[in-house]
Order: C-alpha cells, then sequence, then structure tokens
C-alpha cells in the first residue's frame, strides 16, 4: 500500500521529527498539511511552514501551508476545513507538537505548564476532535500520536511531573479515542523512538553527548509512514516503539539511523 494521494494533516511540521514525516509520506505522492507556528525564519530555528512546503513539493507530494497554534480550537477547525476543501477529504493525522520542560515542580512556572498541557494534551484532543468527522469518510483512516505508553511506576514522574502529565495526557487520547473510534474502523495508536532522537529539544535540554549518541528522525519518519500504510480496521490502541515497527517491516540494518554510527546509544527516558 502506498500513501499516494493521501491527505496527512501534520502538527508541528516545521522542523525535527514533523518535517522528516512530511517529507517521507510527501516521497510516496502524499498531500500534507502542513502546519506550524513558525511562518517566517526564526533567529535561533530552522525552517517555516513554507520552507517545508516547498521541500515536500521537491520530494513529490502536494503542500499546503497553514500556520497554526493547536492551542486555539477555532484555528484547528478552519485549518481542518481548509485542508478538506483544498484536497477533497482527509486520511490521517500525525499529532507530533508537542512542547518539553524537564523540571521539577518547583521549578516549572505556571506559564510553562500551562503551555505544555495546552499543546500536548489538549492540542492533541483539539485536533483529532477536528479531523474525525473527515477520517470518518475516509478509506483508511488513522490518528497516529508522538507519545510514549503509559506507565505509572512514579520514576517517570518525579523528575518532571509536569512534561509527563502533558505528554501523558497525549496518549490517554490514543487510549480512549481507539476504543471510541474502533465501530469508525479510524485507527488511533501512539509511536514513539527507543533512543533520544537528535532534535532541537535534545540538543536544548540534554548533554552534547547524548545528541551524539541518539538516532536522526528518520527514525520516526520511516516508522509512521509504515503505520499510515497498515490496515487501520486491524491496528489500533497501539502503543509502538520505532524500531520495533521498522523490524516488523523487515528492517535488519538500524546503523544509518545513527547520528554517529558505531557509537553506543542513548535510550529513551521513557522506556524500560
Amino acid at each position: 500500500m502506498s500513501l499516494k494521494g493521501k491527505t496527512i494533516f501534520v502538527t508541528g511540521a516545521t522542523r525535527g521529527i514533523g518535517r522528516e514525516i512530511a517529507l517521507r509520506c510527501a516521497r510516496d505522492g502524499a498531500n500534507i498539511v502542513v502546519t506550524g507556528k513558525t511562518a517566517e525564519p526564526h533567529p535561533k530555528l530552522s525552517g517555516t511552514i513554507h520552507t517545508v512546503a516547498r521541500e515536500i513539493e521537491a520530494a513529490g507530494g502536494k503542500a499546503l501551508p497553514v500556520q497554526l497554534d493547536i492551542r486555539d480550537a477555532d484555528a484547528v477547525a478552519a485549518a481542518v476545513e481548509q485542508a478538506a476543501a483544498a484536497f477533497g477529504g482527509l486520511d490521517c493525522l500525525v499529532n507530533n507538537a508537542s512542547a518539553i520542560a524537564l523540571t521539577g515542580t518547583l521549578d516549572t512556572p505556571v506559564k510553562r505548564l500551562d503551555l505544555m498541557l495546552g499543546v500536548n494534551l489538549r492540542g492533541t484532543f483539539v485536533c483529532s476532535q477536528a479531523c474525525i468527522p473527515h477520517l470518518k469518510k475516509a478509506a483508511n483512516p488513522h490518528i497516529l500520536t508522538i507519545s510514549p505508553p503509559l506507565n505509572m511506576h512514579p520514576r517517570w514522574f518525579k523528575d518532571h511531573v509536569a512534561y509527563t502529565m502533558a505528554k501523558y495526557g497525549m496518549s490517554m487520547c490514543t487510549l480512549g479515542m481507539a476504543e471510541e473510534l474502533r465501530a469508525f474502523r479510524i485507527a488511533v495508536n501512539s509511536l514513539w523512538p527507543r533512543t533520544t532522537i537528535a532534535t532541537a529539544a535534545i540538543e536544548v535540554h540534554f548533554p552534547e553527548a547524548i545528541l551524539r549518541a541518539s538516532r536522526k528522525p528518520s527514525i520516526m519518519a520511516d516508522a509512521v509512514h509504515a503505520i499510515l500504510k497498515r490496515d487501520s480496521r486491524g491496528a489500533t490502541g497501539k502503543f509502538y516503539i520505532d524500531e520495533d515497527v521498522l523490524r516488523e517491516e523487515g528492517v535488519t540494518e538500524f546503523e544509518q539511523y545513527a547520528v554517529t554510527p558505531g557509537a553506543k546509544l542513548y535510550p529513551d527516558p521513557f522506556l524500560d
């Protein structure tokens, strides 16, 4: 199965994992709705919705760049309707946008807590809610959220309870919506990396040694591509791990994804 002609709504698509997902699907000839807050060049961060849209077109896909703050429910609803009108429907939603702060309770300003809950939890819910009516009409509909498996052990909370709550909120959307939407054959799943991924978040919040011991965002993009091609009727309610997905697809060589080939990889902090 190919994603050619499928319309995929990607949040946080201007850089990192979101951009790689958009470009991987574009190589199949998919239509990509490129959403993000960055419409003009940022002094410190690369990529805008327009630069990624041009990359998508060059890769063989079609692009609709939409400046969007997913905390704004009205703006999300308008963006989804714009996308459906532009491409004649909607096939997949990838909830990728996320805010991070790996801080303890006393070191997490309420403003930062609100940002993480607003982008991660609320944004995932709002985007999913807006897309569902269109996904019900699709032949092989998917909602895929970049969030970790749920694990209630205190060690996942003690060092950054606010961030964990925000990310687990995304995962709880997967858990609940998978059952709620099963009758409509809409697959709702989560995906998380086995190792840290070399993104701006890792560069800012972790030592450089961890960045060098990470994998490239392309491994997540390849895993997303594989999941979105699966039959939505038989693959829902799952918390996928990128490496496991690709092994199921027959991939045995993973050095291509390493930032530093041969280096010992740094495991993602949310996985045992």
